[in-house]
Order: C-alpha cells, then sequence, then structure tokens
C-alpha cells in the first residue's frame, strides 16, 4: 500500500467517523440532546416553592392588613402602608437581585432572596409594634424582587422545544401559593391569629435555604462568563440523572460564536492589514461587556423597542390583575352598591375567607389556556388575545349587574389576566441574552410593582368615591393599551433558542431576514 493510498484511507475513516476534535456544541444543543428529565424536574420542584413562597407572602396582605389594623387600631392610611411598603420593597429588590445573578450567579441570586424572605417573614410574626412591623415587611418585599431570578435559572435549563409548557407549569405553582395561602389563612386565622400565619407563610422560602446545597449553577451562565470547565460538569450531571449522552466535540459559547462570525466577515471583505481589519478577540469581546452598564444594554438599539414595551406591559399587567383581586372583594357579595362612609368602612374590615379561596381557583383556567395556547399560537397571539377577552368580560361591569352575573364577569377576566401574567414572565426571559437576562427581567419587574402601588391608590380610592364606572374605564383603558404594545412587540420567540450576548449590529444586518431581534 502505498503513500497515496495510506492517506486516502485515514481521511475517508475520518470522514466516516467523524473528528470529535473539529466538532462544537452549545449549550442549547446540550440540553436538546440531555431532554426533560429527572434533573429538570427537581429543578423545577425547588424554583417552584420560591414561586410558591412569593404568591403566599402577597395574598396573606389581604388577610393581615385588617387583622393588624384592627387590633393596633390603626388608621386606613396606615393599613395601606403595610401593602405599599412590601411593592417599595420589591421594586428594591427586583432590580437588586437580578444585577447580582447576571454578575455573580444565579445561585447567589437566588440565595439571597430566600435569605431574606424567610428571616424577615418568620420576624414578622413576633413585631412588637407597628414601625418595626413595617421595616420587616419591607425586607420581605425586598428579598420577594428575586422571584424572576429563580424563573430565568429554571428557564436555563429547559430545551427550547418544550420551553413555553414547561414554564407554564412552573408558573402554576404561583396558583398553588394563592390556593395554599388562601387556605392557610382560613384554617389560621380564626383560631390563632395573624402572627401565626406570617409564620407559617415564611415556611416555604426556609425550605429554599435549607435544599440550597444541592441546586447547580446554570452551565448558560458559566458558558456565557468562560467558565466552560464548570458548565460541563454541570452538563455531565445533568446527562447522568437523565440516562443521556451529551453530544460529541467540544462545549462553545455564544461569544465564540460570535467571536468566529466577526472573524469571517472580516475575510469576506478582504480588509488589507490584519493589524487594522477591526478583528476583536474572545477576551475584548468579554471585556466590552463587563464594561458595559446593564441598564445601558437594556435601551442599546438592538432592545431598546424590546425593553420599553416590556415595561408598559408588566407595568399593566401588575395594575390590572391587583386591581381584579381588589374588585373581586369590592363587587362580589353584594357590595356592588355605593355605601355611606362608614358602613364602606365597617364591611372593609370583614374578611370572606371562603369568597377569597373560591375566587383563587380563577387562575387554574388561565394556567390551562397559557399551556394550550403558549406553544401553539405563541407568546404575542396568545397574550394579546388573552389581553382583549379581558376588556370585554369587564366592560358590562361600566353599570351595576345582578351579582351572579357581575361573579361570572370578574372570574372570566381574572383568568384572562392570570394567563398573560403566565406567558408574560415566560416571554420577558426570552428576549433578553443571557448577559443581561435577570437584569432585565428584574428592572421589568420593578415597573410592574409600580403598577401594584398605584393601583390601590387610584382604583379602591375610585371605588371608595362610588366611581365605578371610572374605575372599570380606568382598567380596560390599561387593558387595551398593553395588548396593543404586545402586538408591537418586535418578535416571537415560540420554539426560538436563547442567545448569550446581545448580537451586534453588522452581524444583525447580515442575518435580520432570518432571525431578527
Amino acid at each position: 500500500m502505498n503513500d497515496e493510498n495510506r492517506t486516502y484511507t485515514v481521511d475517508e475513516a475520518l470522514v466516516a467517523l467523524g473528528n470529535d476534535e473539529n466538532r462544537t456544541y452549545t449549550v442549547d444543543e446540550a440540553l436538546v440532546a440531555l431532554g426533560f428529565g429527572n434533573f429538570q424536574v427537581l429543578v423545577l420542584v425547588y424554583a417552584g416553592m420560591g414561586w410558591i413562597s412569593e404568591a403566599m407572602e402577597m395574598m396573606l396582605l389581604s388577610f393581615v392588613g385588617p387583622a393588624v389594623q384592627s387590633a393596633w387600631d390603626l388608621s386606613t392610611h396606615e393599613e395601606s402602608l403595610l401593602t405599599s411598603v412590601v411593592f417599595a420593597g420589591m421594586l428594591i429588590g427586583s432590580y437588586l437581585w437580578g444585577s447580582i445573578s447576571d454578575k455573580c450567579g444565579r445561585r447567589r441570586g437566588f440565595l439571597m432572596t430566600a435569605v431574606f424572605t424567610a428571616t424577615a417573614g418568620f420576624l414578622s410574626a413576633f413585631s412588637s409594634n407597628f414601625l418595626l412591623l413595617i421595616i420587616l415587611r419591607c425586607l420581605v418585599g425586598i428579598g420577594l424582587g428575586g422571584g424572576p431570578v429563580l424563573a430565568a435559572w429554571f428557564l436555563e435549563f429547559i430545551p427550547a422545544l418544550h420551553r413555553g409548557t414547561w414554564m407554564v407549569v412552573f408558573s402554576g405553582f404561583w396558583t398553588v401559593g394563592t390556593v395554599l395561602e388562601a387556605s392557610l389563612a382560613w384554617a389560621v386565622m380564626p383560631r390563632l391569629g395573624w402572627r401565626w400565619l406570617l409564620g407559617f407563610s415564611a415556611l416555604p422560602s426556609s425550605l429554599l435555604l435549607l435544599f440550597y446545597g444541592v441546586t447547580l449553577e446554570s452551565p448558560r451562565y458559566l458558558c456565557m462568563k468562560g467558565r466552560k470547565t464548570e458548565a460541563l460538569v454541570v452538563l455531565e450531571k445533568i446527562a447522568r440523572m437523565n440516562g443521556r449522552k451529551l453530544p460529541r466535540g467540544i462545549l462553545v459559547s455564544d461569544n465564540e460564536i460570535e467571536l468566529d462570525e466577526n472573524l469571517s466577515l472580516s475575510e469576506d471583505k478582504e480588509l488589507l492589514s490584519p493589524s487594522a481589519n477591526g478583528e476583536v478577540t474572545l477576551e475584548q469581546v468579554e471585556s466590552s461587556q463587563r464594561g458595559t452598564s446593564p441598564l445601558v444594554t437594556l435601551l442599546s438599539p438592538e432592545l431598546a423597542k424590546s425593553t420599553i414595551l416590556l415595561w408598559l406591559v408588566f407595568f399593566g399587567n401588575a395594575f390590572s390583575y391587583y386591581g381584579l383581586v381588589l374588585l373581586t372583594t369590592k363587587l362580589s357579595g353584594g357590595q356592588n352598591k355605593c355605601l355611606p362612609a362608614e358602613l364602606q368602612l365597617k364591611k372593609s374590615h370583614d374578611v370572606s375567607y371562603r369568597d377569597v379561596f373560591i375566587t383563587s381557583f380563577a387562575e387554574f383556567p388561565g394556567l390551562i389556556i397559557s399551556a394550550v395556547t403558549i406553544d401553539k399560537l405563541g407568546r404575542k397571539l396568545s397574550m394579546s388575545i388573552m389581553f382583549f377577552l379581558c376588556c370585554m368580560f369587564l366592560i358590562p361591569l361600566v353599570y351595576n349587574q345582578p351579582q351572579g352575573l357581575t361573579t361570572s364577569l370578574l372570574f372570566g377576566a381574572r383568568t384572562c389576566i392570570s394567563a398573560t401574567f403566565t406567558i408574560v414572565f415566560i416571554y420577558a426571559p426570552e428576549i433578553y441574552p443571557t448577559s443581561v437576562r435577570t437584569t432585565g427581567v428584574g428592572i421589568a419587574s420593578s415597573v410592574g410593582r409600580i403598577g401594584g402601588m398605584i393601583c390601590p391608590l387610584v382604583a379602591v380610592g375610585l371605588m371608595h368615591g362610588c366611581h365605578q364606572s371610572l374605575a372599570i374605564i380606568l382598567f380596560v383603558s390599561v387593558l387595551l393599551l398593553s395588548g396593543v404594545c404586545v402586538i408591537l412587540f418586535p418578535f416571537e420567540t415560540k420554539g426560538r433558542e436563547l442567545s448569550d450576548t446581545v448580537p451586534r449590529s453588522k452581524l444583525q444586518k447580515t442575518s435580520s431576514s432570518e432571525n431578527p431581534i
């Protein structure tokens, strides 16, 4: 056998067997190969416990406020302050923990949220005066602001193909938390009082701390930070737990892919000298990202439109969601007629645990609708339809309706707004790259908290002032604006792979016809 034949045979073997040294794969491709298995189920349960914790801490405000007002003889303003400080804390925490998790890792981000929520929540039960209770509830709000970190952490372990469905399942833990808190309040409040309710409601956050040691860092985050060896260790653990094998080849990050594409563009243009061709190295790409403020990145030309629209949708969603919860208590149970101020104040202290428990179930149909439509119709179409349907349910309430019809319309509206809330929390992490994902979602969530803070002041004020029609028109207007903003989102994320970095403008121009951002 001569040398030519020997060389030819080796080449043929390399083609037939594949040269693993030249093969590459991304985290997305690895997750698709590993599938959704035992590991993702455990991540789902852990992250879902955090979502349950946030829902319970938010729902208990409906029960603790009136009880504390009665026990300590507080004014109406002081009672509303007990709710407002939680939203104010969440406003701070949403940005704080999102920024920390993008810089220091997802695990550190949700560790701090659990510490704040569990510690301050438990200590709230021992508050000796109103000022101490206000301070501790504000700290609870700061902890609750880290909810999007857990959502982003779970999202980054899910294969792109079924990401929408599993994120809907994850969102279902919020509904479980609302029903659980209503059940807990129904059982605890009449017998043991509000302090015991605060203590029991802090247990889910304590469980996050208990099992924190077995959690793993997001491989997408590690790869984006250049820690590919650690990312590969995490992927190998996922492979073992799921009974699958990783793809052959070398794990690469989006930064390296972007660098290769930049070099290809430079070569295609046949620039005169390598020293003046503007080539960038992987270190330069990462250095430029570290030196850029996350907020500047979010408002860059590539992301500005998505960011502004997302802020408006989060604001409208939170304003409408918490407004509908308040409307349910104001318009149900025969309270849809204008009463003298003294009678309104007296009735506001009476909490129907049974009614709150029943209306909490309106969110289950919203989850089902989200699960059915999100991967078939897409995120944008699903959200816009639900926003507009919510308007249709509310419009008849401009005028007083029979009690049965009022309850039915509120149930339908609560279903629709729950569906939009679920979908927007899935869509938001998908539109941002890994480098600013939790910061982007955190800031959007903060804007939503502003809507939650304003809603009681505006909507409840109108209801107490016997302006039901104006309150309903306000909600319908906000919902319509939110639906239009959804339509204006620049792209759909259904089935789309997550990105790690913001694409450079020149690359975007070359690929905008295929995958615009």
